[in-house]
């Protein structure tokens, strides 16, 4: 197996077992959201998808490295599909 194949098995991996928490527990996506969009909301500055990685972890049972260096590829996707679903409803206002 290659570097890359590894590299994604790994991902699809981390994203079953947060799949699967969404749907043991489906509050986890509306108070995701609702920490995006508070963030987003409130300028979005360089360090937004850090404190909403932070505030996520705080709240949910999600676990987000609190170091940006530290997130996993499934860790960006997710924070970057919140950001881009909470732009998107902004941009529909």
């Amino acid at each position: 197996m290659s570097a890359s194949e590894i590299q994604k098995t790994r991902v699809i991996n981390e994203l079953q077992g947060f799949i699967r928490k969404l749907l043991q527990d489906p509050k986890i996506l509306e108070q995701s959201l609702a920490v995006a969009r508070h963030e987003l909301d409130n300028g979005g500055s360089a360090d937004s998808m850090a404190t909403i990685a932070n505030e996520i972890s705080d709240i949910t049972s999600v676990h987000i490295p609190e170091d940006p260096a530290e997130h996993s590829e499934a860790d960006k996707l997710f924070l970057a599909l919140l950001r881009e679903v909470v732009l998107e409803e902004q941009a529909l206002y």
